[in-house]
């Protein structure tokens, strides 16, 4: 799990202009005053924490740009999305200088740099592309750690009508291994996401079922289909154990998903790591956007503390 230390610092930064606004903000544990000048949380809570994902909202802001928004937002945590289109700009080709420019940046902001989104998958029937989507991986393992973050976001993805499924689960649990083996070398977490067809959560689990490498977690995805089969509890319980330190959220205003419940579960468990707001949806004014989000968490985190 990442560092409190720079989460600590971040609160003596804000506290006294986050103590002027609370009135503003829904209360809870992780932003009352008392809290944010200790460091500490009420009643014991595990402080899990909100940040960013550079998705669309955050598509065209530069890296000043993007720590003065989340600064704004208290998105206090940033994952880059990685594409060769996002105005961050980074990508494979870094050189070490602007790797250790870029680590500095988010080091001497308030904001924490928590990984890297990738589009690489492991479903690939053609041995070719399978293997390129390992190679680009064990590379963007190197990027996230010479730029300070602490993890990587990979994808299962898709099933394939040619390729039996369980030889689809055994090959991605496989890539995994390997991957692995690598990120725990350089201190980071490969985040198996919840994504494509692929990635309903009893899948990830007989995929995690192939996966002996301590470094690789899964990564929740907030999707409407957790809620199906048996049920959201059972669905999360079955990877519960093998969550990883970040999940991504969608608009928190769709109420076709349970986050006042996974909120419930991760707060019950003792999880301390970063939900990633990820959206899409048009707006005016993002950064606003962005505040009201952090407002409406604020309420879910407050809700599971009190319950």
């Amino acid at each position: 799990m990442p560092s409190d230390r720079k989460e600590v610092s971040r609160r003596q930064f804000l506290a006294r202009g986050l103590c002027v606004t609370a009135g503003a903000v829904a209360t809870t544990a992780l932003t009352s005053c008392d809290s944010l000048n200790t460091g500490g949380a009420a009643k014991g809570a595990a402080r899990t924490r909100f940040g960013f994902t550079t998705y669309q909202w955050g598509k065209d802001w530069d890296i000043p740009a993007l720590i003065a928004n989340c600064n704004k937002a208290r998105a206090f945590g940033v994952e880059l999305r990685t594409s060769q289109s996002y105005a961050h700009g980074v990508e494979l080709d870094l050189t070490a200088q602007q790797r250790g420019d870029v680590k500095k940046r988010f080091e001497d902001s308030p904001i924490t740099l928590v990984g890297i989104a990738t589009s690489e998958r492991f479903d690939w029937p053609d041995p070719v592309k399978l293997a390129t989507a390992i190679e680009n991986t064990k590379a963007f393992i190197k990027l996230s750690h010479d730029i300070g973050g602490s993890g990587v976001r990979v994808f299962p993805n898709s099933f394939h009508k040619e390729v039996p499924r369980e030889q689809t689960i055994a090959q991605i649990g496989g890539a995994l291994n390997i991957v692995g083996k690598v990120a725990a070398y350089y201190g980071q977490q490969v985040r198996l996401e919840a994504h494509g067809n692929a990635g309903a959560l009893p899948t990830l689990k007989a995929i995690m079922d192939h996966v002996d490498q301590p470094s690789v977690r899964v990564k929740l995805n907030s999707d409407k289909r957790d809620a199906q089969g048996e049920g959201f509890e059972h669905n999360f319980n079955l990877v519960r154990d093998l969550l990883g330190d970040t999940l991504h959220l969608h608009n928190l205003k769709d109420a076709g998903f349970p986050y006042q419940l996974q909120m419930d579960m991760l707060v019950r468990m003792g999880w301390t790591g970063w939900q990633l707001l990820e959206v899409s949806d048009k707006v005016p004014d993002r950064v606003q956007a962005l505040i009201e989000q952090r407002r409406i968490w604020d309420q879910l985190l407050a809700n599971s503390l009190n319950a």
